[in-house]
């Protein structure tokens, strides 16, 4: 069952609350006795994440469980990053489950969330060992998990409707996730071409007297902004790359680098302009994963410090 991903969270006693976690998400099925984890794409998780897959040993026969396989940073937050560089035993990973499809060979996915979770709760979880977490249910309003997942540096929040039914490969809306991003002030060294102005820009902070380039944003910009930040642009036109660490070496995982092959594509500013970003979380190659425009500074001015 999918989540349909929404701006604003739902209100109301019919709905419940409950993290968020950055991780890979995945079914845990054990029949005959033997122990599969499978991504939501069908993909064998088993062999890649071995202790997780012993550590559900333990669980009823004929049984088939879904939640999320999570890592966690250095400060002890899920970091999806982590996640995805897993190569070590001892990498902390847990298993957060949050629903329950079949229960010693009976189908439960036409009883209510609500239902299915105290079985879940009840009738599983005591048996497992403590990388096996049960997804607790939330008990705050929106506005206050909001806040507190903020603080916490928590991907977001999932809301349910207390009644619904399990909809395998569904986005019904019965279930709904709203992601909460962190924000900070960047400086724009350039921009790459696209359209009638812009594709995306190019954003980095100051360490002492060196800008550092960090992401390219192309996220979070209307037509009628984009059209003002070009404007912005003309004043502020260099022949050269204002950023320290570029070019890249590497391309990285999901092509954030920015090598001497893009950087052909590229135009430069000086930096002076200060943009608001959100981002989901810095990666292990201190890039922005998820970045998206937020807002222009109403001053031009020049960022001294890096925010993480």
């Amino acid at each position: 069952m999918l989540s349909l991903p929404v701006a604003q969270l739902p209100e109301g006693p019919s709905w419940s609350y409950e993290l968020k976690f950055d991780g890979y998400r995945a079914l845990c099925t054990k029949a005959d006795g033997r122990i599969q984890l499978l991504s939501r794409n069908g993909k064998n998780f088993t062999k890649r994440f071995i202790l997780i897959a012993r550590a559900l040993e333990k669980l009823p026969d004929e049984t088939l469980i879904d939640g999320e396989i999570v890592a966690f940073d250095s400060e002890g937050r899920p970091s999806f990053n982590v996640l995805q560089n897993h190569r070590s035993r001892e990498t902390e990973l847990q298993f957060y489950v949050f629903d329950l499809l079949i229960l010693r060979g009976k189908n439960l996915i036409q009883q209510s969330l609500e239902k299915r979770r105290e079985l879940l709760r009840t009738k599983v979880m005591p048996g497992l060992p403590d990388s096996i977490r049960y997804s607790e249910t939330l008990q705050a309003s929106p506005a206050e998990l909001i806040e507190a997942v903020r603080e916490q540096g928590f991907e977001g929040i999932v809301a349910k409707r207390r009644d619904s039914l399990y909809e395998p490969g569904k986005r019904s809306g019965a279930w709904q996730k709203m992601r909460v991003l962190q924000s900070s002030e960047f400086v724009i060294g350039g921009y790459t071409p696209g359209g009638r102005n812009f594709d995306g820009i190019l954003v980095g902070y100051y360490e002492g007297r060196e800008l550092v380039y960090v992401a390219k944003v192309r996220a979070g910009f209307t037509p009628a902004v984009r059209d003002a930040v070009f404007k912005r642009f003309r004043e502020f036109e260099a022949p050269r790359c204002p950023f320290a660490n570029l070019p890249e070496t590497h391309r990285g995982q999901w092509g954030e680098g920015l090598t001497i092959d893009k950087m052909a594509g590229c135009r430069w500013l000086k930096p002076r302009l200060v943009v608001t970003i959100e981002y989901l979380e810095w990666t292990a190659t201190n890039h922005l994963r998820h970045a998206s425009f937020s807002a222009m500074a109403e001053n031009t001015r020049i960022l001294g410090a890096k925010s993480r």
